[in-house]
């Protein structure tokens, strides 16, 4: 049987640093905020907010809620964050996506500043993950499969890395970390062919392709690192991933479970990334450039 990579020791293991560089920037004056922007009710939203809120809670960090109705005008949704950009008291934000289908989300994205971009979803902070430049911030699910990967202590130098799905949120900026780290990196996506043998000649699997359980026991071979980015519902109504972790366990030797795993984390990443945006603003502050 696999061991189970879970991502609540990973969260706790980082909780604490956060905690005390929170402290930090108190004790100068300065209290670390996120800005949530949510525009309707979805129910996945709105329970990633209530985790993100709880979270923040706990570490110190404050939380300035912009929510919007499903019917809101993309021009009032774009003043909303133009005031988020020249708020100093906000360090990040987040902007729940995907937006409803009268938006354009390139248009959006584009308004935020990328000093508070702590998701990764403006070009710049993108570009800086492909450039390795420190403009922006990388996408937390990225960085949240990185996290899980240093903890457990799975040196990815010189590992060949297979890698499905080929989004901005997941499969490029993480192949670009993945490169940073001398991985050898094969992105597979709806054109591949034969997918399946591609991931079983890998060492570490990191799967994100957005369909429940697509990565069978054909995916995999003994000794492998699996990572399972997924969040999807089943057919028996409960979450799962994209892996199927009943024929993975078996077979792989390291795996992270769905609830548990890479999301526990994510929200910890972004935590992470409003506190050195905090402790940024405070440089440039100090240095008068903003």
């Amino acid at each position: 049987m696999a061991e189970i990579l879970r991502g609540k020791p990973v969260l706790e293991y980082m909780r604490p640093q956060l905690q005390k560089d929170v402290c930090e920037l108190k004790s100068n004056g300065i209290t670390p905020v996120l800005a949530i922007v949510r525009v309707g009710d979805r129910g996945d939203d709105m329970a990633y907010e209530h985790s993100v809120v709880s979270h923040c809670d706990t570490i110190g960090v404050g939380i300035k809620k912009y929510t919007y109705s499903e019917d809101v005008k993309q021009d009032e949704l774009i003043a909303g964050i133009r005031t988020i950009n020249n708020d100093g008291s906000v360090h990040g934000t987040l902007i729940f996506r995907p937006l409803p289908p009268q938006f354009d989300d390139n248009a959006v994205c584009g308004i935020l500043a990328p000093q508070k971009d702590v998701d990764g979803i403006t070009k710049s902070s993108l570009a800086g993950v492909f450039t390795d430049s420190t403009v922006g911030y990388a996408p937390c699910t990225a960085q949240a499969c990185m996290e899980i990967l240093d903890y457990y202590g799975i040196d990815p130098r010189g590992k060949n890395v297979t890698i499905i799905g080929r989004s901005l949120v997941v499969g490029k900026p993480l192949s670009m970390m993945l490169l940073k780290r001398h991985a050898t990196v094969t992105i597979c996506h709806t054109k591949t062919k034969d997918i399946s043998s591609l991931c079983r000649e890998a060492e570490i699997v990191i799967v994100a392709a957005g369909h429940a359980n697509i990565a069978d026991k054909n995916y995999f071979s003994p000794g492998q690192v699996v990572i399972d980015v997924g969040i999807n519902v089943g057919a028996d109504g409960k979450l799962c991933g994209d892996v199927n972790f009943r024929d993975a366990e078996n077979i792989v030797s390291r795996i992270t479970p769905v609830p548990g795993g890479v999301g526990t984390v994510t929200t910890a990443v972004l935590i992470k990334h409003v506190v050195e945006a905090a402790k940024q603003a405070s440089i440039n502050k100090i240095q008068g450039k903003f």
